[in-house]
């Protein structure tokens, strides 16, 4: 009696840029696949660990740029799996925070498709580790939350900045903000209702890579930090106390190359 195989997809984190960031589940699944959709933040470096003979469908998604349609790679990646193929979904940072991972896994699942995620760590953290920084810490900081600032297109239930402030001030909590950067301005005054003017922030560009820079400001500073220095995404913006000590250390707001 012969058993057909059940189409399958991994989807794989990446991590932030840096291919020694990867897990050794991340690895042995991207030399695995005959079939690679990979993210536009995935580098060449990471893509190398793939098989000679691969297909790489390069699938990138940018905020602000020309991006291949999520239908389109939800489309494809079915295509693939019921044509037999090892998929693997490559996407940069973890799939299941703000990498529509959890889209992917329903859409795929509804088509009878089985699905792995392996996770990747996520650049909110690896950029705050890679200035020796804790995201929690007893005196500091009792837990993180991890947010968008780059809501759903026409979403009715955006994010209450102010509420989300004063319980952040209240139960000392860092907020790690991905895709933040373009929305600064709005940013900093709904939390500046409820939070004080100098509770520090750090701006994280390109995470990881060997273009990583920085910059620690007051939060009252952060648009006019972050026009001046010229970030754009790729870039965190954190905001806590934990970065009390750096932003003493370096006296003002002034773009720094991280260690790498």
């Amino acid at each position: 009696m012969t058993h057909t195989r059940q189409p399958h997809v991994t989807l794989v984190g990446a991590g932030p840029g840096d291919p020694e960031l990867l897990t050794l589940k991340a690895v042995k699944a991207i030399a695995s696949a005959t079939v690679l959709l990979v993210d536009d933040l995935v580098s060449d470096a990471i893509t190398a660990h793939a098989s000679p003979t691969a297909r790489i469908i390069y699938v990138g998604k940018r905020g602000g740029c020309k991006s291949t349609p999520q239908a389109f790679i939800e489309k494809l990646m079915v295509q693939e799996a019921l044509a037999g193929k090892t998929v693997v979904r490559l996407k940069g940072g973890d799939p299941f925070i703000f990498g529509r991972g959890g889209e992917e896994v329903e859409h795929l699942q509804a088509q009878g498709i089985a699905v792995t995620v392996i996770n990747g760590i996520t650049s909110g953290l690896a950029g705050v580790t890679s200035l020796g920084i804790p995201l929690t810490h007893r005196e500091h900081a009792h837990g993180v939350v991890f947010i968008t600032g780059h809501a759903k297109q026409g979403a009715s239930d955006s994010v209450d900045w102010v509420t989300l402030g004063q319980t952040a001030q209240q139960a000392k909590l860092t907020l790690v903000i991905y895709m933040g950067v373009s929305g600064a301005a709005q940013l900093q005054d709904a939390l500046l209702h409820s939070m004080r003017a100098d509770t520090p922030v750090a701006v994280i560009h390109q995470v990881s890579l060997p273009t990583q820079g920085h910059v620690v400001c007051e939060l009252q500073q952060l648009h006019d930090t972050i026009v001046r220095e010229q970030l754009a995404s790729p870039s965190v913006i954190v905001i806590g106390d934990v970065f009390k000590g750096l932003l003493a250390m370096q006296g003002g707001a002034e773009l720094q190359a991280s260690a790498g």
